[in-house]
This record gives structure tokens, sequence and C-alpha cells, in this order.
């Protein structure tokens, strides 16, 4: 039988009428009372509210290392342990002369070191930001100078094979923590002409104490920098302040339908927005166990976690839930998952094929949330409690207005005489996707690019660079990238529809689409297909498929070209890298790769 508990979002439509982001607050301050305070941190509201509360014994983090034997064995870190060590964090920083506004930077993967220090940063209200493991010294380098890092924590293959060698690059660091040695010292290195001192983590968190205040904390301070990943090009710095937990609480209750004891796992990796959002702030700010699992995927494995440690809500990407896919039914048959509840992904859209495998697979509703680096926090989503309409977005998180913008041939917003943006109102035409500016989680800037930001506004509207349309009950359909969009013959095609009409398929484990440029259609319509386990690439089977889009699509629509890969790249949020498949198809430069899936070396 299915952990039960009646949803927080009962009734969509009364929610979305009476919800009030000051009313919000009240969720997560200790008087219980409305409006938005004066002060606010994020690391405190997170953890030592909860030790406040009398609840410092519950599980926060349930870690378990890579080894299969410790899916039994994992190492249990209570709030109020993970409050020990963060305050230790924060006081061995303001100690050492590190104040407000720090830039500290983590690059490792999912260990309990990471979670210290980020949520340590935060009390000792530094600017906490997260970087890909994966990434090679080049992109490394770019974001820590960017962001002015002074602060790297770090492990020791990390340390060794790519920050060492590039000392002399990092122009504002000056403290590398290491984490898992045993030296208590590491040592000092010279790097331009600056003394960088490298240390053990462990030996870092002595020279604090166990007890800690944040102090008065603006809402408005800075609080995170997360970098784009990187699908359009070279990265961005968002900037969020500590005012965005109030979005990571909601969302956590609302769309992610998190209660008092459950246990939740994402499996985002940490390098990212949704591993800081959604795989830290989140969950804590609603005071539930997190499973952190040091492994990468391994379809076997994940069911066990699963099933051993009973996890009631499961959020993913959509290359995790085709990977699953393709591992077979037999697994997941022999697993009881009688204790989930709600299973969600994000980062590229589920298709509807994925959707109802999952639903088969798992026995619960399956929901596909939409959000961006730059929103902070999840803002169209489908929800327990309503039908799942499989394919869509769903409809827009209460409190959060959602417009559908029209832009002209050309790329430019369409404006009306007073220069207001046109909105799209057919429900079946799609639009630029735009956020009425004024969630507590939306970006405060683009890191030393201020034009840029306000680039990104019209009137008030936050402008996505999505494409989608609205259903005539409310409902929001991805459509594309504004740039993925391919124009063929005079018409406009998102990859994802033509995606999701291949990925029903069942010959296909995942697709990808793109527009190859053409003298007479302008361009036409090519797809890069991944086969399902048992299916081999036959002409016979790519005429079928061809065959199968046309039926599904009709001709205009509908791919030219399929090409047979064993692969697809990806970004390690799970979106597909569109314009890198473009670039290869074409012959181009590939341009910045860094934020690509790649096997790593164990850290």
């Amino acid at each position: 039988m299915v952990h039960h508990c009646d949803p927080w979002l009962a009734d969509y439509d009364a929610a979305a009428a009476s919800f009030g982001w000051n009313e919000a607050w009240a969720g997560l301050r200790d008087d219980g009372v409305d409006g938005r305070p004066d002060s606010v941190n994020i690391a405190d509201l997170a953890i030592d509210r909860h030790v406040r509360n009398g609840n410092g014994e519950r599980v926060a983090l349930r870690f378990i290392g890579r080894e299969r034997d410790d899916v039994d064995d994992p190492v249990d870190i209570t709030y109020a342990r993970l409050g020990r060590h963060t305050n230790r964090f924060a006081d061995a920083m303001q100690r050492r002369g590190f104040g407000p506004g720090t830039g500290v930077a983590t690059l490792a993967g999912r260990i309990p070191d990471l979670y210290v220090a980020a949520l340590g940063t935060l009390k000792a209200h530094g600017v906490f930001t997260p970087l890909f493991s994966a990434f090679g010294p080049d992109p490394i380098a770019q974001r820590m100078n960017l962001g002015r890092i002074k602060i790297l924590v770090t492990t020791p293959l990390l340390y060794r094979r790519k920050v060492a060698p590039m000392l002399d690059r990092l122009v504002h660091l000056e403290l590398v923590l290491v984490c898992g040695s045993a030296e208590d010292d590491i040592g000092t290195r010279q790097a331009n002409g600056n003394s960088v001192s490298v240390m053990s983590f462990r030996a870092f968190l002595t020279e604090g104490r166990d007890t800690f205040s944040p102090g008065p904390t603006d809402p408005e301070t800075p609080a995170l920098l997360h970098f784009t990943s990187g699908t359009t090009g070279q990265p961005k710095g968002a900037v969020h302040v500590h005012a965005a937990v109030v979005t990571h609480h909601v969302t956590g209750r609302l769309v992610l339908d998190l209660h008092e004891g459950d246990t939740f796992w994402c499996t985002a990796d940490p390098g990212w927005v949704t591993g800081t959002s959604y795989g830290i702030i989140a969950p804590l700010a609603n005071g539930v166990t997190s499973i952190v699992d040091e492994a990468e995927f391994d379809a076997e494995r994940w069911y066990r976690i699963l099933e051993h440690h009973a996890v009631n809500v499961f959020y993913t990407a959509p290359t995790a839930i085709r990977m699953l896919q393709r591992a077979g039914d037999e697994l997941a048959a022999g697993t009881d998952l009688s204790q989930l509840r709600l299973v969600a992904s994000v980062g590229e859209p589920l298709d509807a094929e994925a959707v109802h495998w999952c639903e088969r697979t798992f026995g619960v509703p399956v929901i596909d949330t939409w959000w961006q680096t730059e929103t902070g926090g999840i803002m169209i989503s489908n929800h327990r409690s309503q039908p799942v309409r499989a394919g869509s977005m769903g409809r827009p998180l209460p409190g959060v207005d959602v417009a559908l913008i029209e832009r002209d041939q050309a790329g430019n917003v369409v404006v009306d005489r007073d220069g207001r943006p046109v909105m799209v109102e057919d429900p079946e035409r799609s639009g630029e996707l735009a956020l009425a500016a004024g969630w507590p989680s939306m970006f405060r800037t683009y890191l030393d690019q201020e034009e840029r930001y306000q680039r990104a506004f019209v009137d008030g509207w936050y402008l996505t660079g999505d494409l989608a349309r609205r259903d005539a009950d409310g409902y929001y359909w991805f459509v594309g990238r504004g740039d993925d969009v391919i124009k063929t013959s005079g018409h406009l095609i998102g990859p994802f529809e033509v995606e999701s009409a291949l990925n029903e398929h069942p010959a296909v484990a995942e697709t990808g689409v793109i527009g190859k440029p053409d003298p007479t259609a302008g361009a036409i319509v090519k797809a890069f297909v991944v086969l399902s386990k048992g299916h081999d690439p036959t002409d016979q089977l790519l005429r079928e498929l061809l065959g199968h889009a046309r039926s599904r699509l009709g001709a205009a629509v509908a791919p030219r070209e399929i090409e047979f890969v064993e692969d697809l790249p990806h970004t390690r949020s799970g979106k597909i890298m569109r314009r890198v498949l473009k670039a290869r198809e074409l012959g181009e430069d590939e341009g910045d790769t860094s934020t690509l899936e790649k096997s790593e070396p164990r850290t």
C-alpha cells in the first residue's frame, strides 16, 4: 500500500486564487507571523530552526557511500549534527577573516562535506557556488575567477588532477580545503605572487566552534551564484539571495508534496542548481530526510535504494528515467515500491510515453517540473492531487503569473502602441514563456552583466527564452528553446514535439531533433535516435520510424532524416544539447562543451 497522506495542494484553483508570498513566510518563521521578515538566512531556516523546534535528532542526510554494501549501511547525519558542523565551518571562516560576500565554491561529488560547506558558507553570509566535478581546468578557472572565489572545497583526486596544476590561474583563491585527507595541514603554495593555503577540510572544522549565530541577514543578501548550464554558449552567473528559501520551501510542499517523516531522494548532481535548490535547501527547509548517494547511475542500485530506504518522493531527470526504461521492467517488478508516493522529473521535458511507463512501473503519479537556473525554483508543474496531463509542463505554481509573449519572425518581442508586449491568447498558438517578476527565488542579476540582465525583462516580465503553448484548461506545453525552433517551409516546429512522437515507438529509447539547413525549405527536420535494448539499426526500422512519425505528425512536421546513434550529448542536468548535435552535423565548432555529461574517475 502506498504511503498515504493528504496532499498539501488539495485544490489547485483555490490555492492559486488565495496564495500570497507574504503569507508563505509564516511557514518558515518560528513566530508564525505573516509577512516578509527583516532577517532571513537560508541555513538557519533549513537547519537551526528544526533544532530550536525540538527536532534536532531527526535525520537530515542519509549518506550512502559508493560501494555496493554501503546501500545497506548508510551514515545518518542529524539536523543537530549538521548544525554543529556548519557552525564550525562558518566560525572558522570568520576567524580566518573571510567576511560577508566571500565566494566559496565546491568541486566534489555527493559527499557530506559539500553540504557542510554550502550551508556553513550561507551562515557566514558568504556566497556559495557549486562547480561540476567533471569540468576541465578551463571551465573551472573561468567560473572561479568570474565568481571571485576565495575558498575552494574539493577532493584529493580532483585537487591533484585539476586544481593544483593551475593554482596560478585562480587569481582570487586564498584557501583550498581538501576533503578526506588524513593530513591536518597539506601545505602552502605560491600562486600569482600570493600564498594559497591548502589544508584538510577536517582540520579547518577544528578551528571553529560548535556554536555560531548568523546574526541579522537581510533577505536581499546575495547567497547563491549559479552558472547556467551552457546549452546556448558561454555561461552566465545568476545571483540569488537568501529570500529564495521561501520558494524552495513552498515548492517542496506544494509541488514535491514533502511531509514530516518523509524520505526524499533528489538524484541531481551537486554541481548544478537542482542539486542545490532541491538536493540541499528545499528538503532541509521542509524538515525531511534526504538520500545522498555518492555513486553514479546504476539501475539495480537505484531500485535497491528506493526499496531499502523506503523512499517516499523521488526527484530525477528524464535521462535517468529513460535509462531505467532501457534496463527493462524485470528489475522494477522485483522491487517493493509500496512506500513511494510521488515521482517528479526535471531538466528536459518528460514525454508522454515516459510518463506512462513511470506510472505503470512505479504505480504513483509522475509529474514534470519546469524551471530554470534563473528562476531558482520550480515555476510550472503538474501536481499530485490533480490529473496529470502526460507530456505537459503543467500549471503555474500558485503565486507565479505566467504569460506567452508574441515574437515576430525576426525574433523581436511584439509590442503594442503603449510599448507593452503583446500576449498570445489563442489556446493553440505558441509564444515565449514569460514570468511576472517578483517571486522570491528570482535571480537578482547576471554577475557583472547588468545590461544583459535588463535585456531579459520587458515591462516587468522575465523572458525565459522557452517557447510554449497553453491549452484551454491552463496547462502549458513545451515547444522548445527559442534558438532550437526549426523554421521549415514557413512552419515553426518545436523539436520536443517531434522527439515525443518518435519516443512513443517501442524501439526508441531517446531522440534529439535539429534543423538541418536546406536550400529549398530553409531547414529540414533531422532526428538522432538512440535505440532501446534489443533493437538493431536496420534500414527496415528506419523506414518504420519515418512512417510512424509521418502518421503521428504529418509530412510537414515529421523528420526527413533519421540517424541512429549510440547516445546523445546531455548536460549533467539532463538537457539534450541540440546545438552540439547541430554543430556535429554541420562540422562546426561545438562551442562551450564544459557542461557535457561525461564519465569521470572516482573522486
